[in-house]
């Protein structure tokens, strides 16, 4: 390495260790002029990035036989540019495959990151003049959330800074990412799909055709508990409970802390807690039943009072939030009811990523908030991966002050590379960490709420923000000349000549296998964590290493050589090698007191025989390519199947198939709160009778050669956020919710019309019957009452707890001449306008002679959903 980059990376972590200042390796000797120049470029220069052609056919040119998109970025001037001395950096999340010729040059970076600058045909900018960018990028892109923002401008002497037009905001109305600099992706000219591509855009029309067998339907909704119990039965007395003078808990033989946040969250509805003797009383009783599930309980609400009744501290907490469920915010009353009710599963889990871009502190709190509500009790955070490390790790503190941030300094020594559209300089908003102070508070939220946290730092893939992050400090120790401190901790074999590139277009992410230290790295971190654990009184019994996607790294290592030439280890490549970590870290954890999980690919390479007997695997391939059978194989070993399943369980895809709606599309184009709720966790095959893969084409799977063995299962299911296309807490909280409800019902509840697994094997299509029509008529009978408890009643609890949840798209089709709408959630308030109109409330069809625009409201009225114009012909 260059002098200047050690000199560089020494003052860097002097820094990290303690000082008032230091030197910016991206901050050559630079002129006023110069830096002027580049401000006036950010501040004016106007960017649009559009896309000219998807071609999933096959045919994208000649010679790439392969989907791919023509793009083009226009960059307009309305002041003259003669200097070539400049270049713009931008994210691209698929791989570019080419420029075409013109007066720019493209180049990859690393990562999504990509350099344009002048070529040598550039001439200049006059004022007011557009020049245009064309290339060709790898896949397809079919909504706007790939589009990433936050481009920058920059010279090699100045300072980058991120230029205004590409800058992100949030509409004032439905709060929703404004990208001012992306052009709109039009249906009808812009896609060119794969044959058998069925998909259809989620127009206003296709909605209202989708939405025609929901009601608006009250009748259950006053007994509607979401998740639903295993029984509720009214009571023959006529009226409810008036519950507005408050409650009191009149015993209580678990404590109070066992319902703390559970009665915190009724006050918060507005229901107060007092020792009034008009206040309803509330008993809670301790049952001696080791027979029941964990989390079991009974309710019974009365006119005189509410008696409670569970074998545990959860249970009881569950009891309570289940009167907050059945509490009416208008009429603050309650049905006279009696409730049974036990968990279908004891892993009800949400996973979020907070890596790719960060998310509060605040926003977690929050979600465990919403967790408790319905009854869920994992967090799964993933908190280190590629793009950054967001948690403070003792005597490390590499891994944050560099590790955590994102900047322009292509050599590293400050910060990581801008990815994700993250901009030039570090934002507090996507780039952050927690403090051990944060996280311990985390903790402890999390065990009043009966919530376990399982943290996650992927390896040895997706690890390139702790790579860089230990490079960084054995740099700042050979410095000083500490070899053996230098090396301590090192994660790279800087003989290491392998050429790869990860699944996100890295060089240089992965962990080496075959390097002691890495070993010690990994200890190290499992010991700091689990102390931070168990100060917070939340014991670490489970620890996540991700494991997934590891690229073909460590070919060309030395160290990995030598592991090669040791007949005791028995690897013979370096796709051993994937299987051998693993089975290292899960040894290492095992000796700690921790159960070791991981994703199902990751987790197909090791041995069994040298795997520990507890072991999570999280199951993540989609049910239309056949994921049914890892899912399968992986509960036969005895381990502890987590479903993962992206057809259903990933909140990063797109609600409706829409250019407008956040998220990637790999697994599933649209992924609405009814297909979660129509998901099946006991039988994943049956789904091919009623579902469509990622092009809405019908499939069939094969059950007969993959059985699960009678006795084996899945011990739960878990939803899942992943941030590449996700910044903010409110954009985070628009893709989670209102899914998250569906997932606590089908994570608690188990459902009469769910096709029971055949143990003998079956095959499953459109054409076979195993899913009746009685069960699907149970089916969506269940989520008419689902979708009217959410829209008469949940959706104003959400409010009432400052829930960012996606407001439903209205669908609407003028017929004769008369608008008519409906919603996929009854009860949400409907309003509408024509061209430049003032909008006015829909209560019914209503005669139109225009096109009109329409959408809903949040059920407090104070928030705008996303609006669609309906056709008048």
């Amino acid at each position: 390495m260059k002098k200047q980059t050690i000199t560089t990376a020494f003052f860097t972590l002097l820094c990290l260790y303690g000082c008032d200042s230091q030197p910016n390796a991206e901050s050559p000797p630079q002129t006023q002029d110069n830096q002027a120049i580049i401000d006036e470029i950010a501040d004016t220069l106007v960017v649009n990035f559009e896309v000219l052609e998807n071609r999933g056919d096959g045919k994208c040119l000649p010679d790439i036989e392969q989907s791919c998109y023509r793009a083009a970025i226009t960059l307009t001037s309305p002041k003259a540019i003669t200097t070539k001395d400049w270049s713009i950096y931008f994210s691209s999340v698929d791989k570019l495959n080419r420029s075409l010729p013109g007066e720019f040059n493209i180049e990859h970076v690393n990562g999504d990151l990509n350099r344009i600058s002048p070529s040598e045909s550039f001439t200049s900018f006059t004022a007011g003049e557009s020049k245009t960018v064309e290339f060709i990028v790898n896949g397809l892109n079919l909504t706007e959330a790939r589009m990433m923002p936050n481009y920058y401008v920059v010279s090699d002497t100045t300072q980058a800074k991120t230029i205004a037009s590409t800058r992100p905001y949030d509409d004032k109305e439905t709060g929703l990412e404004i990208r001012p600099y992306a052009t709109d992706l039009d249906w009808e000219s812009d896609f060119v799909r794969a044959p058998g591509d069925n998909t259809q855009l989620a127009d206003s029309a296709y909605i209202y055709d989708k939405n025609q067998d929901i009601s608006d339907d009250k009748s259950n909704v006053d007994v509607g508990i979401i998740p639903s119990p295993s029984s509720v039965s009214r009571k023959n007395i006529d009226g409810s409970l008036d519950i507005s003078k408050g409650l009191r808990i009149a015993s209580n033989e678990f404590g109070s802390d066992s319902i703390k946040y559970a009665l915190s969250n009724l006050e918060s509805l507005g229901f107060a807690l007092n020792d009034n003797a008009d206040s309803v009383a509330v008993a809670i009783k301790r049952v001696d039943d080791n027979q029941l599930p964990k989390g079991s309980y009974t309710l019974d609400i009365t006119p005189k009072n509410i008696l409670i009744e569970s074998a545990d501290k959860s249970g009881a907490a569950y009891a309570i939030t289940s009167i907050s469920r059945l509490a009416d915010l208008n009429t603050r009353t309650l049905p006279f009811v009696t409730v049974e009710d036990s968990p279908r599963f004891q892993f009800r889990g949400m996973h979020v990523d907070v890596s790719r871009n960060f998310h509060s502190k605040a926003f977690i709190l929050k979600l465990m908030d919403q967790m408790a509500n319905y009854k869920m009790n994992k967090l799964h955070l993933h908190l280190g991966d590629d793009e950054g490390w967001r948690l403070e790790i003792q005597d490390l503190p590499e891994l944050t002050g560099l590790g955590s941030r994102r900047c322009h300094d292509l050599q590293e020594n400050e910060c990581l590379l801008p990815q994700l559209g993250s901009g030039a300089d570090p934002d507090p908003i996507r780039d952050g960490f927690y403090t051990k102070a944060d996280y311990l508070e985390i903790l402890r939220a999390a065990t009043e709420r009966h919530i376990q946290v399982l943290p996650s730092f992927d390896m040895p893939g997706h690890s390139r923000a702790a790579v860089k992050a230990m490079e960084a400090r054995y740099h700042y120790y050979m410095q000083k000349e500490q070899p053996e401190k230098a090396t301590e901790f090192l994660l790279s074999d800087f003989d290491d000549t392998t050429e790869y590139s990860s699944i996100q277009h890295y060089n240089d992410n992965t962990i080496n296998v075959c390097l002691p230290s890495s070993y010690e790295f990994i200890g190290k971190v499992i010991d700091e964590i689990k102390a931070l654990h168990d100060q917070a009184g939340h014991p670490l019994t489970r620890y996540h290493i991700g494991a997934d996607e590891t690229a073909g790294a460590w070919v060309d290592s030395p160290e990995c050589k030598a592991l090669f030439d040791d007949p005791q280890l028995a690897l013979n490549d370096a796709h051993d090698l994937a299987g051998y970590f693993i089975e290292k870290i899960a040894s290492l954890l095992h000796k700690k007191g921790i159960e070791p999980a991981g994703w199902s690919d990751g987790m197909s390479n090791p041995r069994i025989r040298y795997m520990p007997p507890v072991v999570q695997t999280n199951l993540w391939e989609t049910l239309y390519s056949g994921g049914h059978k890892t899912a399968h194989s992986q509960a036969n070993r005895g381990w502890q199947a987590v479903l993962s399943t992206p057809d259903a369980l990933y909140f990063d895809f797109p609600h409706e198939t829409h250019p407008k709606e956040a998220g990637y599309n790999w697994g599933s184009r649209h992924t609405n709160t009814r297909k979660i709720f129509e998901f099946m966790p006991g039988n994943l095959p049956a789904h091919a009778e009623f579902w469509q893969n990622n092009v809405d084409a019908d499939y069939q799977l094969d059950d007969r050669d993959s059985m699960l063995q009678p006795g084996k299962g899945f011990i739960g299911i878990q939803g899942h956020l992943w941030s590449e296309t996700i910044r903010s807490d409110n954009q985070a909280q628009y893709q989670i919710f209102p899914r998250l409800l569906a997932l606590a019902e089908r994570a608690w509840h188990k459902p009469e019309w769910e096709v029971p697994y055949n143990y003998q094997g079956e095959l499953y299509s459109k054409e076979t019957n195993h899913f009746t029509e009685s069960m699907r008529q149970q089916r969506d009978s269940e989520w008419q009452n689902f979708a009217n408890t959410l829209g008469h009643k949940e959706f104003l609890k959400l409010d009432k707890n400052d829930v960012f949840y996606r407001i439903p798209t209205v669908g609407a089709k003028i017929i004769d001449k008369k608008l008519q709408a409906n919603l996929i959630f009854p009860g949400l308030p409907i309003e509408y306008r024509t061209q430049g109109g003032q909008w006015q409330p829909y209560n019914g069809p209503v005669e139109v002679s225009q096109n009109i625009e329409i959408r809903a409201r949040s059920a407090d009225k104070s928030r705008a959903g996303r609006s669609e114009f309906v056709t008048f012909q």
